[in-house]
């Protein structure tokens, strides 16, 4: 097996945990890169057990968000967490208590 497929199936692994999956996708957010946004959200899905796993109302929020991080280089949510870095400040992921 390809070093890159045990690399992701450890990853995925790791990601369903919940905590894994926050850190994970702050720290994807603080890079600014959509396309590196759209394939963390892609693993987190995965690791979740797939994008059918999930209501059509998710889906469609998935698709159209999908739609626009790959249509834009640089989208306006980027800019935000620019201006809240200059401030100090950063966006955060948490696990969401049910």
């Amino acid at each position: 097996m390809p070093k890159s497929a045990i690399y992701h199936e450890k990853l995925i692994e790791g990601l369903k945990d919940p905590l894994e999956a926050a850190v994970y996708i702050e720290v994807v957010l603080e890079e600014g890169d959509p396309k590196m946004l759209s394939k963390a959200l892609k693993n987190v899905i995965e690791a979740k057990g797939g994008i059918d796993q999930f209501s059509v109302e998710v889906k469609q929020v998935y698709d159209k968000l999908e739609q626009i991080l790959s249509e834009k280089e640089e989208i306006e949510f980027y800019c935000l967490n620019a201006l809240l870095d200059a401030l100090g400040l950063h966006f955060a992921v948490t696990v969401k208590v049910s």
